[in-house]
């Protein structure tokens, strides 16, 4: 076993692989999407119940709830309001 990466972070190993970028992407996306079906549970908003209120299909609001999936900055912000929340997004130094 090498031991090139022993003692570094994490993100040292992402950044050597070269996959550091698709790794945050993917982290980010899983946290908003347990966040956002937390928020539902909290509220008692089932899935067909979230689909109604979001004008949409219930196959919509799995694809929102699944990080595997790309959604839009819009489709997030309609269905963070209907839980009382809302979408913040920053740029951050690299």
């Amino acid at each position: 076993m090498s031991k090139k990466h022993m003692g570094s972070s994490i993100d040292d190993f992402l950044k050597d692989e070269g996959i550091f970028d698709e790794a945050q992407a993917q982290a980010v996306k899983e946290v908003v999407a347990w966040q956002l079906a937390e928020a539902m549970k909290k509220k008692k908003i089932s899935k067909t119940r979230m689909a109604a209120l979001l004008k949409t299909s219930r196959t919509q609001v799995d694809r929102l709830l699944d990080a595997k999936n790309d959604i839009t900055l819009s489709s997030l912000q309609r269905a963070a309001a209907i839980v009382g929340r809302r979408v913040r997004i920053e740029l951050v130094y690299g």
